[in-house]
C-alpha cells in the first residue's frame, strides 16, 4: 500500500522550529505585557493629582506616612556616636541659600498658631541664651549617603516653651528660609523630640554660609531633606504646612 502509515506518530519538530515557536511565544508575551504596562502607566498618569503626584502614588505615600507616624515614639532616641566618629559634612543642597544674603541682617520670625499675624522677631543672641545642647548624631540623606555630625544649639521644644508657649500644642510646624525658596513641614511629635535642635554650630565651629548660617535645623529622626538650612520663619499651625520635597513627589513625613 502506498502512502504513509496513519498509525505512525507525528514527527517531532526540529530544534530550529522549536526555537522559532518559543521566540514567537516570548515575543507575544512581552508585547502583551508591555501594552498592559503602558496602559496602566497612562491610566496612573491620568489620575487627578494630589500635591504634584497622581492620586494612587500620593495615597501610597500617605499610607507609609501613617505607618511611620504610628510607630514613632518621642522617647526613642536616634543613635549617638563618639567624637572619633565625627565626619566632615558634605555640601549638598543650596535652595534658599542665595549669595546676596547678609547674616548680620538676620532675624528669626515666629508666627504663633493663635494669631499668625501677631509675629515676633528674635536675634541669634536670643537663641544662644537658651540652654546649650550638644549631640553627635547621623544625618541621613534620602539620596543614600550619611554623615556623623556634632551639632550644637537649643532644643526646639525649649525654644517653643520660651518664645511660643501658646503654640506648644500646635499639631504642625512650618519652617522656611528668609527668601521663602525652601520650606519644610514638621509634625509636632518630631519637632518636639529631645534631639531636635535649632543649631548655630556644627563640628565645634559656627555654621558656614553653605551649611545654613546663622541657624539651621538638626532633626535626626528625619531624613536630611527636613534638616532645613538658614531658618528665617517658624510658623505654628493647626493645618499641615507645605513642604518643598513633598510637592516634588517625596514623602511628606520623611521619618526614619
Amino acid at each position: 500500500m502506498s502512502g504513509s502509515n496513519r498509525n505512525e506518530p507525528p514527527a517531532s519538530p526540529t530544534p530550529e522550529r522549536e526555537l522559532n515557536l518559543r521566540t514567537r511565544r516570548a515575543f507575544l508575551t512581552l508585547g502583551v505585557g508591555a501594552a498592559a504596562g503602558f496602559g496602566a502607566w497612562r491610566w496612573l498618569r491620568g489620575r487627578p493629582q494630589i500635591d504634584g503626584l497622581p492620586r494612587p502614588f500620593r495615597r501610597m505615600l500617605q499610607f507609609n506616612e501613617r505607618i511611620a507616624a504610628a510607630y514613632f515614639d518621642e522617647r526613642h532616641l536616634a543613635p549617638v556616636f563618639p567624637v572619633s566618629a565625627i565626619q566632615e559634612m558634605r555640601t549638598n543642597g543650596d535652595i534658599g541659600l542665595g549669595d546676596d544674603y547678609d547674616p548680620q541682617e538676620w532675624r528669626l520670625t515666629i508666627k504663633p498658631v493663635t494669631d499668625p499675624g501677631q509675629v515676633r522677631h528674635l536675634a541669634l543672641a536670643d537663641i544662644r541664651a537658651l540652654p546649650k545642647v550638644e549631640h553627635i548624631t547621623q544625618l541621613k540623606c534620602i539620596e543614600g549617603w550619611s554623615v556623623v555630625t556634632h551639632w550644637t544649639g537649643a532644643r526646639f521644644s525649649e525654644f517653643t516653651e520660651q518664645f511660643a508657649r501658646e503654640s506648644i500644642q500646635a499639631p504642625y510646624i512650618g519652617i522656611q528660609t528668609p527668601d521663602e525658596a525652601y520650606f519644610v513641614g514638621l509634625d509636632r511629635s518630631s519637632a518636639m523630640h529631645p534631639q531636635t535642635l535649632l543649631c548655630y554650630e556644627m563640628n565645634g565651629a559656627p555654621l558656614t554660609m553653605e551649611h545654613g548660617a546663622p541657624l539651621r535645623l538638626a532633626i535626626p529622626v528625619k531624613y536630611g531633606i527636613k534638616n532645613i538650612k538658614r531658618i528665617g520663619t517658624i510658623t505654628y499651625s493647626a493645618e499641615r504646612p507645605r513642604d518643598y520635597w513633598a510637592e516634588e513627589g517625596y514623602d511628606w513625613y520623611a521619618g526614619m
